[in-house]
């Protein structure tokens, strides 16, 4: 980790999965409940190949795990997958990282705070609401609204809100690779579902590392 970034920045773009929650295992549950309604998939939904594919564009996950079927099948899949990851996760929600809450709390006294995540429309809003974070939050864009990008996203998030000076903390090279096209800094969360060798600015271990960086 680097020293500290204090100063630096007027405001944090955040990832979702794998840098403010874990959802996989009922993400996992959910596509296992929706597989289950339809007669051409035949294998089980673990929390490991849920972890595989995650920060994928929603539209990319389904593309990447059931290539082997037509898109007509595949897209229908994807609405039932999306419908029943919604329903659970809005019962059961995710696990948050630890020191979550108090960390939160400490950076938005300084900095305007966002949410940029390659998910479903939907699933921002489960996360507030199974969190009782969204307080915290000046704004939020994900994967589903537009079906851009997540640099598109973050690069919205940067106009709307007229942001100077941003960072993106994410914890994959996907995230690195879309913070960088949208010309933001970028932050690596190692302890997510991700690997960045280089190009970061600075990584954390814990999420609670934060307060000491920023």
């Amino acid at each position: 980790m680097a020293t500290s970034l204090k100063n630096k920045f007027d405001s944090i773009i955040f990832d979702l999965d794998g840098t403010l929650w874990d959802s996989t295992g009922n993400v996992a549950l959910a596509w296992q409940d929706a597989v289950n309604q339809v007669d051409y998939v035949d294998e089980p939904m673990t929390r490991e190949k849920i972890r595989a594919v995650t920060g994928l564009a929603y539209n990319v996950i389904f593309d990447t795990m059931f290539g082997y079927l037509d898109r007509e099948k595949r897209d229908e899949l994807m609405n039932i997958c999306a419908k029943s990851e919604l329903e659970i996760l809005h019962t059961k929600g995710g696990e948050l990282y630890p020191a979550l809450d108090e960390t939160l709390a400490y950076l938005a006294k300084k900095y305007k705070l966002f949410i940029v995540s390659n998910c479903q429309s939907g699933y921002i809003e489960v996360f507030f609401r199974t969190s009782q974070m969204e307080h915290y939050f000046s704004g939020h864009q994900c994967y589903g609204t537009k079906g851009n990008p997540k640099a598109e996203n973050i690069k919205d998030i940067v106009n709307d809100h007229n942001l100077n000076t941003p960072v993106y903390i994410g914890d994959t090279m996907g995230d690195y690779d879309s913070a960088t096209k949208a010309g933001v800094p970028f932050i690596f969360a190692d302890y997510g579902f991700g690997k960045v060798e280089s190009g970061q600015i600075a990584t954390i271990s814990a999420f609670e590392e934060l307060v000491e960086l920023l």
